[in-house]
């Protein structure tokens, strides 16, 4: 029954991305509403309101309350990325992946993930520190925080044999995301793990991610200077 449902949904969406790339909806035209669309196609007024806001989320039409929806005057491609298994990106690159758990503990969180995350100061976290190594080299430095009360299976988790990053992106669905990408330089302990010295050039990446209004995890990767990250439109 699910999969009919989600099936349902796409098809839906596909009709109406079909009637705009056709010229049938103008770009500025008002859609009909939810309930002339369910009439004419025949399905529940919900489905048809998931496949309006997947084509607004995607920057296809513009939703207003209590004004419609109307198709977008300049549909914007938005840009999407996914999470990566640091693991198979090392050995998509020809890398042999190597993974140490540096620091496993649980503990009250910082202040800056206390505001990043909007979790209360005496909320217990897991705090998790990884190097990731391709060809015996040092590749990515992760700082990272889980919240127990989202992933209550954090503190049961193999990270001995699995690293963070690949049991969370495999065990927990997320349903939002924040990332930026700045450069900083390396403290004595970055420096140390990255076998570098203190001040050298790091590519930071921070990310955040939340199940809806519960926060997941937050973290820091740090890679050393010349790293690229690469992504697709």
């Amino acid at each position: 029954m699910k999969s009919t449902k989600t099936n349902s949904q796409q098809n839906i969406q596909n009709d109406l991305l079909r009637r705009i790339h056709s010229g049938e909806w103008r770009p500025g035209a008002l859609i009909p509403t939810e309930v002339s669309l369910a009439q004419e196609i025949g399905c529940a007024r919900t489905t048809v309101n998931r496949a309006l806001q997947k084509l607004a989320d995607d920057g296809h039409v513009v939703r207003k309350r209590r004004s419609g929806t109307r198709v977008a005057l300049s549909p914007v491609r938005k840009a999407t990325m996914e999470i990566p298994i640091v693991r198979d990106e090392i050995e998509s690159k020809g890398g042999t992946y190597k993974f140490m758990l540096l620091l496993s503990e649980k503990k009250k969180p910082p202040l800056w993930v206390q505001v990043r995350l909007g979790v209360p100061d005496d909320q217990e976290m897991v705090h998790l520190q990884s190097l990731h190594i391709s060809d015996n080299h040092p590749y990515m430095f992760e700082d990272r925080w889980v919240s127990i009360k989202a992933v209550p299976e954090i503190t049961s988790a193999p990270l001995g044999k699995i690293s963070p990053n690949e049991w969370l992106v495999r065990e927990v669905p997320y349903s939002r995301g924040e990332i930026s990408f700045s450069s900083c330089s390396a403290d004595e302990t970055v420096a140390n793990i990255m076998e570098t010295t203190p001040g050298s050039a790091m590519f930071l990446v921070e990310r955040s991610t939340w199940i809806y209004q519960m926060p997941i995890t937050t973290l820091k990767m740090y890679y050393p200077e010349g790293f690229r990250l690469i992504t697709k439109l």
